[in-house]
């Protein structure tokens, strides 16, 4: 089969609780029937998929990359006020470029839960400066900034 240059960096799994379709043994088994290279997890808030995707992708024959689709304070993450859920953060695709960017995702993530959570597990820009090295951000998204 000829391989695919089209790699999805945008894609929500089941564990993108309440908006993710995608079952990570599926995928990876189509991602591999037709014929692409390289495969991305950029689940909403969180990493909880990413061993698995890895370990099912990798087994697949297919390169993982592994994101986190992460929900952006407005201002501070410190700051819990809003006029509601829609205007309490924005979205931003972010993808490990290495090892040090993985390191900095789950910073980022964990940071996102302990001291950001509003409605959602939200990051600054701030704190997403402080852990940027070897990450790559996407920002196309309906629900970004």
């Amino acid at each position: 089969m000829k391989s695919s240059d089209f790699v999805h960096l945008h894609l929500h799994t089941e564990y993108s609780l309440l908006d993710g379709m995608c079952r990570i043994e599926r995928v990876a088994k189509i991602a591999h029937q037709s014929g692409m290279k390289a495969l991305a997890i950029t689940d909403h808030g969180n990493m909880f998929g990413v061993v698995n995707f890895y370990q099912r992708v990798l087994k697949a024959g297919v390169k993982p990359i592994i994101g986190l689709e992460a929900y952006i304070a407005p201002g501070s993450r410190f700051e819990k006020k809003s006029r509601g859920i829609k205007e309490a953060s924005f979205h931003l695709t972010l993808l490990a470029k290495n090892s040090t960017g993985y390191k900095n995702l789950m910073k980022l993530s964990t940071i996102s839960y302990l001291e950001g959570f509003y409605y959602k597990p939200r990051i600054d820009k701030t704190i997403l400066e402080q852990y940027k090295e070897g990450i790559i951000l996407l920002s196309g998204c309906l629900k970004g900034e």
